[in-house]
């Protein structure tokens, strides 16, 4: 399907460029009827515009109603002028509705690549499993990890914790910055979550851009995730203390909830992250 549309637009493409190649050397050979065909040329390209917005129905129509025109044309001048009908009489009524039709395989060629794209653009957003920014696991990621570690944690007793945490005053912060900043902030934060973690813990990006939030699970009880918290916020404050921040002359801050979780009241790890996000307005 895709090398059919990809033909389609390139083969329209290519008859567009021979059609208007004859059609300027045919308007061109003629100076006593140059006026003439620079008027039906126009009238040709006007008819193609129409059709590549529109369809090819409204396309025919205007080229059956250009014929019908350029026939009575045709007639007054063989009845009243008493001239021959020639060459030039044919040449439009041949031309005009080929550019309207290779405007149309042009036109069909493009929405048919356009569609592919977006159908791609939509698997890909629903079968990607990182973060395109950060290169996180991103939230579909973190359902599937989660269930995993999850049903570990029920099976064999082993505590796990789920953290979330995000930019205190993200929305203000945004506007005190640029746009390739706000990237680059996201990323420092990232990284700065990803050294705080073991190498068996998990770090996933659960927000947007627009909206950042960092997901952290755990293997560990509650009171082992505050050693995770108390290490954040101060790689957070040695990250205010850098050039970096300097050169922003924004300071960071970070709100962080957590969660242990409780097979009972989690049955999913959508109740996990409610309850995980929760606990973040207690961090003020």
């Amino acid at each position: 399907m895709r090398r059919s549309s990809y033909l389609m637009s390139d083969g329209a493409l290519l008859l567009l460029f021979i059609l208007c190649f004859i059609a300027v050397v045919f308007t061109a050979q003629d100076p006593n009827l140059y006026f003439q065909n620079i008027v039906f040329l126009n009238a040709a390209f006007l008819i193609a515009i129409i059709t590549y917005f529109t369809s090819l129905t409204t396309g025919l129509i205007l080229n059956i109603v250009f014929i019908f025109g350029y026939g009575t044309f045709t007639l007054y001048q063989t009845v009243v002028r008493g001239d021959s009908v020639g060459m030039q009489n044919y040449f439009w009524l041949i031309m005009t509705p080929a550019f309207t039709v290779v405007t149309w395989m042009l036109t069909q060629g493009i929405r048919q690549l356009q569609e592919q794209n977006n159908q791609l653009q939509r698997t890909n957003s629903t079968l990607a499993t990182m973060d395109e920014h950060t290169n996180l696991k991103n939230s579909r990621s973190f359902q599937k990890d989660a269930t995993v570690f999850m049903a570990l944690s029920k099976r064999y007793e082993i505590p796990l914790t789920l953290m979330v945490l995000n930019v205190k005053y993200w929305d203000e912060l945004k506007r005190m910055i640029s746009a390739e900043q706000v990237t680059e902030t996201i990323y420092q934060v990232s990284q700065l979550s990803q050294t705080s973690i073991r190498s068996n813990d998990s770090l996933y990006m659960l927000g947007t851009e627009d909206h950042p939030t960092w997901g952290l699970l755990l293997f560990t009880d509650r009171p082992g995730a505050n050693v995770v918290v108390d290490r954040l916020r101060l790689k957070m404050q040695e990250l205010n203390q850098s050039d970096r921040s300097r050169k922003y002359e924004v300071e960071l801050n970070l709100k962080i909830g957590a969660v242990q979780y409780e097979a009972e009241h989690m049955p999913t790890p959508m109740d996990l992250i409610v309850q995980a996000k929760k606990q973040l307005e207690y961090d003020v």
